[in-house]
Parts: C-alpha cells; sequence; structure tokens
C-alpha cells in the first residue's frame, strides 16, 4: 500500500480536471440549472484563510448539485479596478495594470491548489477593456433612462484616498478602505437615481425567502422609510417658507421650535448681516465636518445655536424660534424638523439644554404614565398613545387616529401634505481616481452633455497619467484622454475626467459570467434569463448595504427596461462568518495569520477545506485550531488506509446480504448516512455535521467483522467515497480510481437512501423506577406493553430495584421509557 502524499495526488487531480474540462458549463443541457456563485475578490497579492472557507463552500455546494444531476454554473472572475492597486502602484511606482494582473495571476493559482471547480473559460476582469466596455454601456442606458445625473453637491471627501465617497462607504465617520475622517466638499458629480427604485427595494425584500433576516433588516434600515407629513412653516424675515418633514403631525400643536440643518439654504440668508453671524458660521463650519453617522448616532451629543429669527406656527400663528443643530441632516426629509419636547425624548432633552418651553399635547390614558415635578412639568417625554389636549380643534381625540385627519386638514388649508421620505440617498459615483471604468461622457461648448455612442466604447484609460494633480482625477493630466470631438457636431470637446465607483462594477458581474465572450451587449437577455437569478450567492455580511443593495437596484433597472425578465439577483443568500484566531480576526499586526499556502504544503488543500467546513457552521465565525487541522489530516489519512487496505473487497463476489447483526446494522448506517449529508448539504448547508455523520460511517466500517458480508462492506466503501467528493475532492478521485472505477467520481450520481433500510429491528429505552433511571434495555422496535413490562421485570437490575415493595403502576412510552411505580 502506498502512503497518502497530498501534494502527489492533488496536483494529478487539478490537472486532470484542467485537460477533462470537467466543470465547463455547457448551455444545452435538458439538465435543471443551478448557479453557484462566490462573492469574487479583489487581487490583492494573496488569497487570505476568508477566501478558502467562501470558496470551499460555494466548492462543496457546487460539487454535490452536479453529482445530484444539475447543470451547473460555478464560475469566478476578479473585481479588479480600486484604489489599493493606484495606491500600490504611486508606492512601487508600477502601472496599477501591471499590478494588477501579476497578483490576479498568483492568486488564480492559488485558487486552483485549492481544487475549486470553477468554469475558468468563463472568468471575468473588471479593469480589463472587455469588461468595463459593458460597465460604461451601462452607465449610458442609465443615462438613457434618466437614472444618470449630474449635480453639484456637498459630497463626503477622503484627503487620504483624494476621492469622494458615497455615504454607505463612510463608517463611523471615516472612509471604509482606509479609515481616515471623511470631510465635507461641494463637487459637480454623478448619481444615480437609486431613491427612484427605495420602495421597489423595500417591498420586495419580503420575496427573498432564503436571505438571513439580518441582512434583509440592514437593507430595511438602511432605506429607512418613513410616512409622515410635510408641514409648512412662514419664515417672514426673509419671505421664505420651510417645510418640515415629520412622522407625527399628531403633536403639531406641541412644537415650541424648529431645526434646520446647517447645510440648508436658508441659513444664511436668516443669519446674514445679523450679530449672530460670524457665530453661527463657526458653529456650522465645525458641524460640516462630522459625518453623518457621527452627527445622527444615539450616543453624540446634540448641539445647536439659536438664530434669533422666529418662524410663524401654521395652525396656531405663534412665532417659533429657528435653531440650527447637528443632528438635522439636509439629505434626510427637507433638512428641516419640528422640536415637540413633550412627546420626543430627543426634543426634551434638547429643550432642556437650551431652557425652552415644553407643551404638552397627549394625554395618557393612565394618568400614572406620566411623572411631573413639583411645579407640574414633565420630567421626561411621554411618547406613548392618549388623547389629544391643548390641540384646539382636535381635542379629545385618540392621537394615533388623528394622524391622517390632521394631515388631510393641512393638505385643505394649503399648510401641508401626507408624504413618505426614505433614508435613502441616491448613489455618488464620481471618483477623482485613476483606477477605475472612465464615465463616458463629453462635454461640448456647443452641445452640452453628450454621451459616448455605444460604437465608440470602451472609453480606454490613458496609460501616461500624472497621479500627483490634488483634488482632480489623474485623468485630467492626459491631454490626449481630456481633447476629444464633440460625437454630435464634431467640434473639440473634454472628457469627462471622473471614474465610476467601482461598487458599479460588481454590481452586474453576476450576468456577465452568463455570457462573458459577448462583443457587442454586456450578456445575451437569452443567456441571462437562462441562468439567473443566481441560486445560491455566498459572501460575506459586511456588503449587505453596498454591493447587495446596489446588485438589486442594477437588477429591477435592467428588468424594467426589458433586458432581463428577473427582478432579484440573487434568490439565497449564505454569509459566512469570519475566520479568527486566539479570539481575533487574522492580520499580520496581531501575528495570527495562517496561509492557505501554509495549509496546503503541510497538510494539501483537502484537509484544509475538510477542516473549514468541519470546525463550524458556515454563517459563525470559525476559530482557527492547528489541532483540528492535524485530526481531519489523522482522518484523511484513516480513510485512505481503510479503502486501500481493503482493495481486495471489490473482488468480492458474494451477494449482497444483511445475514447477521453485523451487516445489518451497517446496512443501516450506510443509508443513514446519505440521509443525513444529503440533507445536511442540500438543505441546511450544515457542512460540519455532514462531515460528522460520514466520520461516524468511517468508525462503523472500521469495526465491520472480516467473517461478515464483504459485498456489504464494498457498498460503504462506494457510498463513503461518494458522500466525501464534494468536501475533499482530491483523494476522493483517487480513492475512487483505486477502487476500480474509470471515470470521475464527479460523473457519479449521488447516491438515494432506502427509508426502509433506516428502521431498527431493535431499540434501547430507559428502564426506571419512580422515575429514576435504573437500566437500559434493548427491546424489539415494535414490542408490545406487555413485553417490554415482562423485559423490565426480569432484569435483575430492577429486581433489585424493587425487591421487598410493591407495583402500584407501570408506564411504558413505546421505543423510550418504562417506569415502574412502588410504595
Amino acid at each position: 500500500m502506498r502512503q497518502y502524499n497530498p501534494s502527489e495526488v492533488e496536483t494529478k487531480w487539478q490537472q486532470y480536471w484542467e485537460d477533462q474540462k470537467m466543470f465547463a458549463t455547457t448551455e444545452d443541457s435538458d439538465k435543471p440549472k443551478f448557479y453557484c456563485l462566490e462573492q469574487f475578490p479583489y487581487p490583492s497579492g494573496k488569497l487570505h484563510m476568508g477566501h478558502m472557507r467562501v470558496y470551499s463552500i460555494g466548492d462543496v455546494i457546487a460539487r454535490f448539485k452536479k453529482m445530484q444531476g444539475y447543470n451547473v454554473l460555478h464560475p469566478m472572475g476578479w473585481d479588479a479596478f480600486g484604489m489599493p492597486a493606484e495606491n500600490a502602484a504611486i508606492k512601487n511606482k508600477l502601472h496599477p495594470a501591471k499590478w494588477t494582473f501579476e497578483n490576479i495571476d498568483y492568486m488564480r493559482k492559488q485558487q486552483k491548489t485549492l481544487g475549486v471547480s470553477y468554469d475558468w473559460e468563463r472568468e471575468v476582469t473588471t479593469c480589463a477593456p472587455d469588461y468595463y466596455k459593458f460597465t460604461q454601456w451601462l452607465f449610458l442606458h442609465f443615462y438613457e433612462q434618466g437614472l444618470a445625473y449630474r449635480k453639484k453637491a456637498a459630497v463626503n471627501w477622503c484627503p487620504d484616498c483624494v476621492t469622494v465617497l458615497a455615504n454607505e462607504q463612510v463608517e463611523d465617520g471615516s472612509c471604509w478602505r482606509c479609515g481616515t475622517e471623511v470631510v465635507k466638499k461641494e463637487l459637480e458629480q454623478w448619481f444615480f437615481r437609486i431613491t427612484d427604485y427605495a420602495e421597489k427595494l423595500l417591498q420586495d425584500l419580503d420575496t427573498l425567502d432564503g436571505w438571513p433576516e439580518k441582512v434583509k433588516t440592514m437593507q430595511r434600515n438602511w432605506i429607512g422609510k418613513s410616512e409622515g407629513a410635510e408641514i409648512v412653516f412662514e419664515l417672514p424675515d426673509i419671505q421664505e417658507k420651510v417645510s418640515v418633514f415629520t412622522t407625527r403631525p399628531d403633536t403639531l400643536f406641541g412644537v415650541t421650535y424648529i431645526v434646520l440643518a446647517p447645510e440648508h439654504p436658508y441659513v444664511q440668508k436668516l443669519i446674514q448681516g445679523t450679530e449672530k453671524e460670524t457665530a453661527i458660521t463657526e458653529f456650522v463650519d465645525a458641524i460640516r465636518k462630522k459625518s453623518e453617522i457621527e452627527r445622527t448616532s444615539t450616543d453624540s451629543e446634540k448641539i445647536g445655536i439659536f438664530t434669533g429669527k422666529y418662524a410663524i406656527h401654521p395652525l396656531t400663528k405663534q412665532q417659533v424660534p429657528i435653531w440650527i443643530a447637528n443632528y438635522v441632516l439636509l439629505e434626510y426629509g427637507t433638512g428641516a424638523v419640528m422640536g415637540v419636547p413633550a412627546h420626543d425624548e430627543r426634543d426634551f432633552l434638547f429643550a432642556k439644554k437650551y431652557d425652552m418651553p415644553i407643551v404638552q399635547v397627549i394625554q395618557p390614558l393612565k394618568a400614572d404614565t406620566i411623572v411631573l415635578d413639583d411645579q407640574g412639568n414633565l420630567t421626561k417625554a411621554y411618547t406613548g398613545e392618549g388623547t389629544l389636549i391643548n390641540s384646539d380643534i382636535f381635542n379629545d381625540k385618540e392621537n394615533e387616529k388623528v394622524i391622517t385627519e390632521i394631515a388631510q386638514y393641512l393638505q385643505e388649508q394649503g399648510l401641508g401634505k401626507a408624504t413618505v421620505s426614505y433614508r435613502l440617498r441616491d448613489w455618488l459615483v464620481s471618483r477623482q481616481r485613476y483606477w477605475g471604468a472612465p464615465i463616458p461622457i463629453i462635454y461640448c461648448d456647443d452641445c452640452g452633455t453628450v454621451p459616448v455612442p455605444n460604437e465608440q466604447l470602451p472609453v480606454l484609460l490613458p496609460e501616461e497619467v500624472s497621479f500627483d494633480v490634488g483634488n482632480k482625477s489623474p485623468l485630467a493630466s492626459s491631454a490626449s484622454f481630456m481633447n476629444t470631438t464633440c460625437p454630435t457636431c464634431g467640434k473639440q470637446a473634454k472628457r469627462e475626467t471622473d471614474t465610476m465607483d467601482t461598487f458599479i462594477c460588481s454590481s452586474w458581474y453576476y450576468l456577465r459570467y452568463t455570457d462573458p465572450k459577448n462583443d457587442h451587449v454586456p450578456f445575451s437577455s437569452e443567456r441571462a434569463n437562462q441562468w439567473l437569478p443566481v441560486d445560491e450567492y455566498i459572501g460575506g455580511i459586511e456588503h449587505a448595504v453596498l454591493h447587495l443593495l446596489y446588485s438589486r437596484f442594477f437588477t429591477k433597472v435592467l428588468h424594467d427596461s426589458g433586458l432581463v425578465n428577473f427582478n432579484e439577483p440573487f434568490k439565497s443568500l449564505l454569509t459566512q462568518g469570519m475566520v479568527i484566531k486566539e479570539g481575533a480576526k487574522m492580520s499580520k499586526s496581531k501575528g495570527n495569520v495562517v496561509s492557505p499556502d501554509e495549509i496546503i504544503s503541510k497538510y494539501g488543500a483537502d484537509t484544509g477545506r475538510l477542516f473549514i467546513l468541519f470546525a463550524a457552521p458556515p454563517d459563525r465565525d470559525l476559530d482557527w485550531n492547528d489541532q483540528g487541522v492535524e485530526g481531519c489530516y489523522r482522518f484523511l489519512n484513516r480513510v485512505w488506509r481503510f479503502i486501500n487496505e481493503n482493495q481486495n473487497v471489490n473482488e468480492s463476489k458474494v451477494a449482497y446480504a444483511t445475514d447477521c447483526d453485523a451487516s445489518k446494522e451497517l446496512h443501516r448506517m450506510i443509508h443513514v448516512t446519505i440521509k443525513r449529508v444529503t440533507e445536511d448539504v442540500g438543505e441546511r448547508y450544515n457542512f460540519n455535521t455532514a462531515i460528522s455523520a460520514i466520520m461516524e460511517l468511517v468508525n462503523k466500517m472500521y469495526q465491520y467483522p472480516a467473517e461478515a458480508n464483504q459485498a456489504v462492506l464494498q457498498a460503504a466503501i462506494r457510498t463513503l467515497v461518494i458522500l466525501l467528493a464534494p468536501f475533499a475532492p482530491h483523494i476522493t478521485e483517487e480513492l475512487w480510481q483505486i477502487i476500480g472505477e474509470k471515470e470521475s467520481i464527479y460523473l457519479t450520481d449521488w447516491p438515494k437512501y432506502d427509508a426502509k433500510a433506516l428502521i431498527l429491528d431493535e431499540v434501547e429505552i430507559v428502564a426506571q423506577v419512580n422515575g429514576k433511571m435504573k437500566a437500559k434495555l434493548v427491546v424489539p422496535t415494535d414490542a408490545t406493553k406487555e413485553q417490554i413490562e415482562k423485559l423490565a421485570l426480569e432484569d435483575e437490575r430492577i429486581q433489585s430495584s424493587i425487591e421487598g415493595a410493591s407495583i402500584k403502576k407501570i408506564i411504558v412510552v413505546p421505543q423510550k421509557l418504562i417506569n415502574i411505580v412502588v410504595g
């Protein structure tokens, strides 16, 4: 028997799969389709354990489905544009393309050593012209649909990355990629109207039964739908009106102040030429430097400044002071809110801090639900239900029932209207960087903004640029790129020098995989409709409100314009946990990094894969354990040794028969294991328990006596190799050959279990006396109550326990227990 040599076995079968194009997907199959997709990686240089985990998970599902008879699409590619490549190029004086493609070559080699069943003929790379040509095509499609527009706006600016960030890319006030504090800057920028799809994005979350509820909740919160009313307050000092959005129009008579966002255009008008102008300007400048998350966090102190001006309450006609505060955002609602301190906790604290009046307008149904001080004032806001007081014609009405009535009354009086507001903002897609897809727009003095015709795509990135251009895009340093002719009039014109947010590239790549060689359009509708939506999408939960939201938006736009017949891209979503070691995420700074190369070199890819799949359920964090890896390596050696030592079993001509206890039990174990693994992999993705079941089968096989029926053992060996194949693909291919099979194991059908074989002839039950266990009895599965009683009373342990006592009652629960009650 030759020793198990992972390196030799894995190299052999990786080459075989490549030569045979084993995992190439055909379009004309009559098999049902299954599209399995892991989120494609950024080519940073080397794979880490997080990559190894997500690819191992995806590969088990893809191989399992192939063996179940599905036509499987399982592609891979590279999310290759982005700032890290540009920053690395500046640091190392390399072109970003050289740095990126060298990394891709190395990481592709690593993926192949993992033995992942990708159809490499469908590989896509987002920074390749044949891909970003169609990223530009899609930008123009959005432009034609009225969903791409340009405007001057206060945007999130990262001084370190020297580029704009979308709201979703600001985390705790800092750049999502480099961690630098984000500031606000006024710039002309391109946006996508994702807000046009806010309601669809929200409602269709309810159709995604295969998504984790946590991810759907994150998207709901980000979209942030609020139903309420816009109420108009007059600003007599500047002859303007301001609309205030509120979800609580029932508290309108309790308004004692209104608050404008620091960025609100009326702020400058209100303070211009007043004694407060300097102080308020300084306050506004300080607040605008803070991120949206910092300003709205429940932990942040709410600070404000009085403008010295007043608004007119639309119903009472009283003067209401106008404040500016950090917690109000121009982008949310109308950029103005009304302060109702008696019935809003934030407003209450703000009013107390700045000594403003508090007017109660809701009387609780139970008086003891509010607490008053010695002067009869509220000690905290009351936010519950009740009846209106101090509210004129609406007094004595239930506050929740009067919300619609007040909104309607305001609309009739021309003082407001019922409305819906969303937290979601339009997607800012301009980036002032080089390494991205150029925005295909031309600016002509005569014709204005002109889209590049599709036949002139791609707009190629220029080779020679300067990266030291300050706040502008490096593309602006290339005269050959900048200067062009207008496609409409033929006169001299200028190109747009911003590139696109790289999340645009990743918002449609799953479509390109269905038709990766198409030179005319991003994908054919026929191919996309054939394969999508993706049946299982695997990746990190950190993309819940970035990539996943944007991809849903893209799909809905393409559906509405007739390019696809589905409106959600991912049917089922599996969000895997992190790989941690010693209680912390792996990182170089912590010195706890384990490299996939290191594991493959020492133990082989099959061992690394098996441990990653066995150590924890896929949606939980996995704590790396060197002893656990060793244990998986020993297990594979154990399987190798058993099958090699029992090769003669496969030559046995004995008829299959369960003619003794050992053969009966192994026969049953075979079918129990098939059932458990099939359900754990196919229904629950509990790979750890599936592997555990396989290990139990191996233990049972080692206990099988030589004199028992060898055909049953032969069936167990075949079953073992097939069930292990999705988890450890290389060793199982080799063992499949060793037991005499000629074709690849992945051309073999997945086994089905025999339900009759699962039925036990005998079962172990608990025997109790007065509720305390005294023995365990083995009884026939179909034993009657009388038979169980007889067996229990004949047992010596039971007899000694009831000696000298009288039996009052005997309780039998079939196949579980017998309890003898004595007195």
